[in-house]
């Protein structure tokens, strides 16, 4: 019987073991219909085959992303980018025409601004804004997500300019003034601001609150929003991607997906959290967090876990620390903010676990984490041990002396290479100046991590980082040489590809239908240009995909 597409000519990566290498498959329905040579399997070639020549590149499942924010992502694709600047002129010459294309915007928004936009020791200020756009609302968002600076304009429209009471580990930082002047520091702080941008703030409720819209979107808006995710899912198919680990979510996001794949545009494989924050009661997770879950329990669209905050980052002394930061930032005794008191988030870990979710969590500091470990580990008292792959997200420090419990109690590390200072995309030398010496042992540990037998993962966070998976490989295979007292923590081209096809699979319960080329598995798959194990890690980033296959059909393909 004729297959409906044939890959041939290809380096094939399958991740199978009883067949780890081949050169040719064939795809009918949305399955794999065969794995072999080019021999075996060009004979399955119809008069209606789609016949793709690999010509030599590499060949392998398709990426699945495990951490990503999907429509803010895809959100922030249209607004001005400031990666890469330094300096209130350099700012001025990018934000100037932006907003003379874009007259109608409530409020400019702008993203990727680097905590030392304005150089070292330098700190933004909205008096700093004011001076580039005093009459027009301007607000920017730190790469992390996790800090805005606005300008007066944009504080007065969203209230916030005299203040006003937030969640606990978020801030207004205040001038001498009496009035706002520097960060709004994490999602009770900001989310005023975010409200009105051209998507007033839909694209951020998932992470910042969890809830819908309210009031509830329009007609007009929804199919905005629909768009604007659409093309989203498009830039992730076009580095290879076929799956995404969404976290952050709610009921909104879910009919949105939904739609899309009733429509045809959903090109991804979409996993959906139900989020619950520091200020929401236990309850909520009971009341709620079943009811999505039995509604969206599809194989494109799902919601099968929890994703909490426990913590900040460390560029804004919000991440929770067991000991004070240096310097400034370690002022009065400073370890960072709590997001959840440890009683209410070790009752909220033990009540999702007994519901049956899988539990991810922000956790960056060595606090953060070890508060993290300690929950899981009395979810598993409390509910006895199952197989839970609950999930830390980031581990950007660790206490070497909590890196084995890892492994021990079963936790999945979801790790960004991107995010290290050795990893290509922020400065080098900016996380060191925020950690102790003695911290630097268990800094982006992931092959420490990963020689103790935890399981690993790799994603990007985006778009705290660009999505591009070639950036993420060259992050892992060929990370900066820090020197120093940082050890070398270098992953190898194999772990690194499973880390981010096999084991995110695997965290998505799907081991036995994803993550492997093999007949009978899905067919989701990844054609590069290059074949991978031939390239020169340094300049990976070279590489791109030429094809997508998500589910049998082909969701992007690039001309030759």
């Amino acid at each position: 019987m004729p297959a409906d597409i044939v890959i041939h000519n290809g380096a094939l990566i399958t991740f199978d073991p009883d067949q780890p290498q081949a050169s040719a498959l064939a795809i009918t329905g949305n399955k794999i219909s065969a794995v072999g040579s080019d021999a075996q399997i060009t004979v399955l070639i119809g008069p209606d085959t789609k016949v793709i020549d690999a010509q030599g590149g590499t060949v392998l499942p398709g990426f699945i992303d495990s951490h990503v924010h999907l429509f803010g992502g895809s959100v922030e694709l249209e607004y001005l980018n400031l990666y890469g600047l330094t300096g209130l002129e350099e700012m001025r010459r990018a934000i100037l025409p932006y907003a003379e294309a874009n007259p109608d915007d409530k409020m400019l928004f702008c993203v990727m601004a680097d905590y030392g936009i304005l150089g070292t020791g330098k700190t933004l200020t909205r008096h700093d804004l004011d001076a580039i756009l005093p009459d027009r609302p301007l607000a920017m968002f730190a790469p992390d997500h996790h800090t805005v600076w606005a300008n007066t304009a944009a504080l007065k429209a969203a209230g916030l300019l005299q203040g006003g009471k937030v969640d606990a580990g978020s801030e207004i930082v205040m001038g001498e003034d009496g009035l706002a002047n520097r960060e709004l520091l994490e999602p009770g702080a900001y989310s005023p601001i975010l409200s009105l941008t051209r998507y007033g703030g839909r694209d951020m409720l998932g992470l910042t609150a969890g809830r819908d819209p309210e009031p509830p979107a329009t007609p007009a808006q929804r199919a905005m929003d629909k768009d604007v995710i659409a093309r989203g899912l498009a830039h992730c198919a076009a580095q290879g991607i076929t799956g995404l680990h969404l976290m952050d979510g709610n009921r909104y996001q879910l009919e949105l997906l939904s739609e899309l794949e009733a429509e045809g545009r959903l090109l991804c494989r979409c996993h959906v959290p139900f989020h619950l924050k520091g200020t929401d009661p236990v309850a909520r997770l009971t009341r709620e967090a079943p009811a999505l879950r039995d509604d969206f329990q599809g194989d494109k669209v799902r919601c099968s876990h929890v994703k909490m905050f426990i913590d900040g980052v460390i560029e804004s002394g919000t991440a929770l620390m067991l000991q004070p930061y240096p310097g400034e930032m370690g002022k009065d005794g400073n370890c960072g903010d709590e997001v959840f008191t440890q009683e209410h988030f070790v009752a909220a870990c033990v009540e999702a676990d007994r519901l049956g979710f899988q539990i991810a969590v922000h956790a960056i500091g060595d606090a953060a984490v070890r508060r993290t470990i300690d929950a899981y580990e009395a979810a598993q008292n409390a509910n006895e041990k199952r197989d839970s792959r609950h999930r830390i997200e980031h581990i950007e420090v660790i206490h070497p002396d909590d890196i084995p419990r890892l492994a021990d109690l079963g936790i999945v590390a979801s790790l960004q290479p991107g995010h290290a200072p050795r990893g290509h995309v922020f400065p080098p030398s900016g996380v060191g100046d925020y950690i102790r010496p003695e911290q630097i042992e268990g800094a982006y540990a992931w092959q420490t991590i990963r020689d103790t037998g935890a399981r690993v993962i790799f994603s990007t966070d985006w778009p705290v980082i660009p999505v591009d998976v070639m950036s993420t490989l060259k992050a892992a295979i060929a990370p900066l040489d820090l020197g120093g007292d940082w050890p070398d923590q270098t992953q190898t081209l194999k772990d690194t590809l499973a880390s981010y096809t096999l084991d995110n699979a695997w965290a998505e319960f799907a081991e036995d239908t994803r993550g492997r080329l093999k007949e009978g598995m899905d067919a989701d798959i990844a054609v590069l240009s290059h074949d991978l194990t031939r390239w020169p890690a340094e300049t990976i980033t070279d590489v791109n995909a030429i094809t997508a296959i998500m589910d049998g059909q082909i969701t992007f393909q690039r001309a030759r």
